[in-house]
């Protein structure tokens, strides 16, 4: 698949006139899912393309699909280095390779994590077996005996544990190597790596996860070693797909949501910038339901909240949404205005990556609420972009942190601390 024609797209752009086929067309719609947009084009057999916030790459048999995001490749890889280990960013993100697109960088990293990973050997584990033997192993499983073979005794249905490579982490580097494999790789360098990985794991089962049910790993100091390989392989399994029709591969991808990556990077360099644990900061998901009605309908999940001694003392959202000239959109102010209503706060935040707009304050009257906009510019150095996230976490520690863990007034946007409010008319 390394000779197939790519088309390139930029983040939130439109590429007018791309060829294609029906069938192609199709395919690419079922491939994407909401990542591209494909609308007729005024030239026939020609579509526009649109991309969203999705970054990355689609394979489909006859043609591939990069799309490069609107900020700068080590960005966007310092921000997924950063969440991923917010303790060895600076390693990590220099790990990475200074390719021209997300998956060329990400695969040299991946490569080198798991070299150092199985650099003394596979981890191996006990590993719970149920089989059929004509031997006693382990101890026989006399129900499932009888219930398979009532008045036989051979085979015998037994239970025991075995010593082997065939892990959860061990499955998980291979899961993740094979769908890299799968993907078209232009570096021969980097097929080459990943062909010879999966030639070390092939002890391991080959198994698929779905996107949204990777499993997440305990880690021991038996396995710490493999931590950097085991979370970069479980974000890669989280990120690709692979769609069969008939039995035959038809289109694979490895596409990126910036919305999750410019999330995560927040709420661990808050939470890092705070001095706070998940349980404190935790995620969306993590964080007790919340709703604004009483018969409980209408559920809310804010990005971002701090919990002290049982209540909210803080609720933010991200968006990875670039501020223009028209201003904040109404949509997200509603719903941060939801936010603090059901969470009797009379402060909210909202993050935005930064585009050409201001900080900016809204007060609501008959609510008593203040909602505070402040953009983040990714565009800068991962200093300067950490500098901002913590002029951010003090604000939030001055206003939300203090006597006692209750609410405390709204954010007052003074221009000293480099969040000044400048309302929008």
């Amino acid at each position: 698949m390394s000779g197939a024609r790519f088309v390139v797209l930029e983040e939130h752009r439109t590429r007018r006139g791309v060829p294609l086929g029906a069938e192609q067309a199709s395919a690419l719609r079922r491939a994407a899912g909401h990542a591209i947009d494909l609308a007729p084009s005024e030239w026939p057999g020609c579509y526009d393309l649109t991309a969203g916030s999705f970054v990355g790459t689609i394979a489909l048999p006859e043609f591939s699909i990069l799309v490069r995001p609107k900020l700068p490749i080590d960005r966007v890889l310092f921000l997924i280095a950063y969440a991923m280990d917010r303790g060895q960013w600076r390693d990590r993100a220099f790990d990475f390779a200074a390719a021209d697109d997300l998956l060329e960088s990400i695969v040299p990293a991946f490569v080198r994590h798991v070299q150092r990973a199985m650099r003394h050997g596979l981890i191996c584990g006990y590993r719970t077996v149920d089989d059929s033997l004509n031997t006693v192993r382990g101890r026989i499983r006399f129900e499932d005996q009888m219930r398979a073979r009532p008045g036989q005794w051979l085979p015998l249905e037994v239970r025991y544990d075995e010593f082997t490579e065939d892990v959860l982490e061990n499955r998980l580097l291979r899961a993740a190597t094979a769908a890299l494999r799968r993907l078209p790789l232009r570096s021969a360098t980097s097929r080459r790596d990943l062909a010879r990985i999966e030639h070390r794991l092939e002890g391991v089962s080959l198994l698929r996860y779905e996107a949204h049910a990777v499993p997440e790993v305990r880690y021991t100091r038996l396995n710490r070693h493999y931590r950097p390989a085991l979370e970069l392989a479980r974000l890669i399994l989280r990120w690709t797909s692979l769609e069969l029709f008939a039995g035959r591969h038809r289109a694979t991808s490895l596409l990126v949501d910036m919305n999750q990556v410019f999330e995560d990077f927040v709420l661990a360099a808050l939470r890092d910038r705070l001095g706070l644990g998940a349980a404190e900061m935790p995620t969306p998901r993590q964080h007790r339901p919340l709703h604004l009605d009483t018969a409980k309908r209408l559920g809310l999940e804010p990005d971002l909240t701090w919990w002290r001694n049982g209540r909210c003392v803080f609720v933010g959202d991200v968006k990875y949404k670039s501020l223009d000239a028209a201003g904040v959109r109404h949509p997200d102010i509603y719903q941060l205005l939801a936010y603090t209503i059901a969470l009797d706060l009379p402060t909210g935040l909202l993050l935005y990556a930064a585009g050409e707009g201001e900080h900016a304050e809204y007060e609501v009257p008959h609510a008593e609420k203040r909602l505070s906009v402040v953009p983040i510019d990714l565009r800068g150095e991962p200093d300067e972009i950490l500098a901002q996230i913590g002029h951010v976490a003090e604000r939030i520690k001055d206003r939300h942190a203090h006597a006692g863990g209750t609410a405390s007034p709204e954010f007052d946007g003074s221009p000293a601390d480099g969040m000044g409010a400048a309302p929008f008319t």
